[in-house]
């Protein structure tokens, strides 16, 4: 593999201009495969084979003139006044008309004929009948719904505008615009030069440009849920930020070696480049692995964004070793791009240090000083062939000796943290969101409050039971049965009269709770329902609402998680198995992840579930998380977590497979990746967060998620409990059963059969099979 992508990187920087050319050309072709082909997002959550599903399915084949979007405009008059009086009733039948009328409506019902009118006299619902789904509602058509009333408005009552056609694609503007000005700032401070800084930032956007490109290209022939993009972006953007910037830092390290850029260019391809492949297809097999969960809107999401993962690989290892061709030496600081000790004049006229055409290390890495500190910051105790002691050490070792020195309290301490973080995850609740966790001020959110307010919160729930039968008597029959079994049901309101289709063979029964959507008592309730009207003979009889289709996603997602976890884990696991040819090293891995996963759900239900400073994050409302979060969640961690376990533990195997001892490889392998890794974490922080300042509170949350997620497993897990629990292993860390090593092909993510093939060095000290 390593040699491979060696020569891939050098063919890429050798012909940068036709590389560039491609990427251009195929930039430019998806960009107009996407102008052409462009389809909408949807915001429909389908599961099919489940009795919800199955029951919206029926409502849109018996009933088709019900099956569009539905709009409800909620009047209210000032205390003292009735919505019966003359005026204000002139003024509401005046509405009705309206909205009749308005661009997409098929018809408006009169509350006074419906019997809409709140017990207080108060208050009115108008519904509006659209011909189509919500998804297709235009935004002229919802403009045109939310202008209505303005004569009521006028005459002294207040309305608002609810219902599913307020539904609508979160809006990417320029608040995500700030993570990604404080990643380029990292980028600055950590590169310390503009020209490399803004060479890794833009092959990034050019990755993610290409992968968002052709996502909208395929949204005609694909149904796209209105997250799927934000999600694609998101991990895109973060990944393709962080794989570009540790190919750039092992760049940058081997010019300071000696090297020529060209050679540089390569080796970092061969080696990072490795990593950033390895890393790139967990994250892959991750999101992929969604598929299993059977769910169409979760599969459209993680391969969206497995897809523009793949495409950030990619680029990385194609695109960028192009660009930096053009940067040259100006990848650089200014203070290192001339002969000042540290950079070798070879280096700067471009020719090929003798030293590595003969085998032996440049005359810097002779001397006994590092010369990729300057890339990384930080300086090593330790070089390979001897040891030397510099008089200054970077963070990176620094950390990486007090870990090793206090490895038992702080792996104690990072257990026992983490653990106590995971707590609240144990009252975690799911559900689908509903307007009344909408931002406050917005006209759902306002339309729903007034509901509650006049009607009480069922009326923002009403649960739709469908009854179906081969005969219009049977369907008669069975819906008295239904509405009989139902009578007395506790946190039920009301059960409407049977709506009969054409042939009379499929009844609609409309359910209105006590309680609200997110309730528990709501959640109680479909239960009950749903066991009072299973005996029912005869018929069919299936419930669906927006509780029920909550309840029946999260069962489904419930039922697939072991699989789920099986899949990701298994494949994950064995992948690690052949990067780093060991049985401890993988396990530990997977069971830091489980560390990270159980205290990133504890914070985000203790924020966005039970309320605490919520505030901080602009949530209004809090309210249970979004049924398919967790889910989503342990995959992109996952993929994550793994991601800077390559990065740090592939320098760590380097360095033992070259002779250190196992703790001075672990300090080695923090102190080379510290730095790199630390701004990677805050890079992909930053982006995640950048995400919580948007108002849809299911992005808000997934953002935050992400963003705790990352921090807490890039510098709680590890680069701290991590290279703790390495030197507690020591040698039997890398320890594999002599029949495996033979069975497990050698992927060399550390490169050393490129070593051979290039002759830079003594023959590397071999690791006998089962040490």
């Amino acid at each position: 593999m390593a040699t491979v992508l060696y020569r891939l990187g050098r063919a890429s920087f050798r012909h940068r201009r036709l590389v560039v050319a491609l990427w251009l050309v195929a930039l430019a072709a998806l960009g107009g495969a996407a102008a052409a082909f462009m389809g909408s997002t949807s915001s429909n959550f389908s599961i099919p084979g489940t009795e919800s599903q199955r029951a919206i399915d029926a409502l849109q084949r018996e009933f088709p003139e019900a099956s569009g979007a539905t709009g409800t405009i909620v009047v209210a008059v000032p205390e003292g006044q009735t919505i019966a009086g003359p005026t204000q009733q002139a003024a509401v039948r005046d509405l009705v008309r309206e909205a009749a009328t308005l661009p997409g409506a098929v018809g408006a019902l009169d509350p006074f004929a419906t019997g809409s009118v709140s017990p207080d006299g108060r208050h009115a619902l108008i519904q509006v009948q659209f011909a189509e789904q919500a998804d297709n509602i235009t935004e002229a058509q919802r403009e045109a719904y939310e202008r209505s009333g303005a004569a009521a408005t006028d005459a002294g009552l207040r309305v608002e505008h609810g219902g599913e056609v307020m539904s609508s694609v979160p809006e990417i503007g320029g608040t995500e615009a700030i993570g990604v000005v404080v990643a380029l700032v990292v980028l600055v401070v950590t590169l310390g030069s503009l020209v490399a800084a803004g060479m890794t930032m833009l092959n990034a956007l050019i990755g993610v440009g290409a992968g968002m490109a052709g996502l909208y290209a395929l949204s005609s022939t694909v149904e796209l849920t209105s997250t799927a993009p934000v999600l694609a972006l998101m991990l895109g953007l973060a990944v393709g930020i962080d794989y570009s910037l540790f190919i750039t830092s092992r760049h940058r390290q081997h010019l300071l070696e000696g090297l020529e850029p060209e050679e540089a260019a390569g080796r970092a391809i061969g080696t990072a480049g490795s990593a950033v492949v390895f890393a790139g297809v967990t994250v892959v097999i991750a999101l992929a692995g969604l598929t299993v969960v059977d769910i169409p809107f979760l599969t459209v999401m993680g391969l969206a964004a497995a897809g523009t993962v793949a495409v950030a690989v990619v680029v990385a290892v194609t695109l960028l070793p192009a660009l930096l061709g053009f940067a040259g030496l100006r990848i650089l600081p200014r203070r290192l791009r001339t002969g000042n000790g540290t950079q070798p004049s070879t280096a700067a006229s471009g020719t090929q240090p003798s030293t590595a055409a003969s085998g032996t290390q440049p005359s810097t890495a002779a001397s006994g000083t590092q010369p990729s500190n300057a890339a990384s910051g930080d300086r090593p105790t330790s070089t390979r062939g001897g040891a030397h002691a510099p008089s200054a050490e970077g963070f990176g070792f620094r950390w990486a000796r007090t870990v090793v020195r206090f490895r038992v309290p702080l792996i104690l301490v990072g257990l026992l943290g983490l653990g106590a973080l995971a707590i609240p995850a144990a009252d975690m609740r799911v559900g689908l969101p509903d307007h009344g966790t909408s931002p406050e001020g917005t006209p759902a959110r306002e339309a729903a409050d007034l509901i509650s307010t006049g009607f009480g919160p069922g009326f923002n729930n009403r649960l739709v039971l469908v009854v179906s039968s081969d005969s219009a008597e049977r369907t008669s029959a069975a819906a008295q049965e239904v509405t009989g079994a139902l009578r007395g049901t506790e946190n039920l309101l009301a059960v409407a009269p049977p709506s009969l289709s054409g042939d009379q063979r499929t009844a609609l029964l409309a359910v209105i709770p006590t309680t609200g959507p997110t309730d528990p008592a709501t959640e109680a309730l479909v239960h009950d329902i749903r066991g009072k009207v299973a005996n029912v003979d005869g018929a069919d009889v299936a419930l669906t609402g927006q509780t029920a289709v909550g309840i029946d996603v999260s069962e489904k997602l419930s039922a697939a998680m072991p699989w789920y976890l099986l899949l990701v884990v298994g494949l994950s696991v064995l992948l690690l198995m052949l990067v780093f040819r060991s049985l401890l090293v993988p396990l530990k891995a997977a069971l830091g992840f489980l560390l990270t996963v159980g205290a990133t759900f504890g914070l985000t239900v203790l924020v966005f579930q039970q309320g605490h400073l919520s505030e901080l994050v602009g949530l209004d409302t809090p309210g249970p998380l979004v049924s398919f979060l967790p889910i989503l969640l342990i995959g992109i961690l996952f993929g994550l977590a793994m991601d800077y376990e390559v990065f740090l533990v592939s320098r760590m195997r380097e360095d033992f497979v070259h002779g250190d001892t196992p703790t001075q490889a672990t300090i080695n392998g923090m102190g080379h990746g510290a730095r790199v890794v630390t701004a990677a974490a805050l890079i992909m922080t930053s982006v995640f967060a950048g995400f919580i300042l948007l108002d849809d509170p299911v992005i808000k949350s997934m953002g935050f998620a992400l963003a705790i997620g990352v921090a807490i497993d890039a510098f709680v897990v590890r680069m701290t409990i991590v290279p703790a629990v390495m030197s507690l292993l020591g040698r039997s860390a890398w320890w594999l059963p002599g029949w495996l090593s033979k069975a497990l092909p050698n992927v060399d993510i550390e490169g050393e059969r490129l070593r051979e093939h290039l002759g830079t060095g003594t023959e590397p000290k071999r690791v006998p099979a089962g040490v």
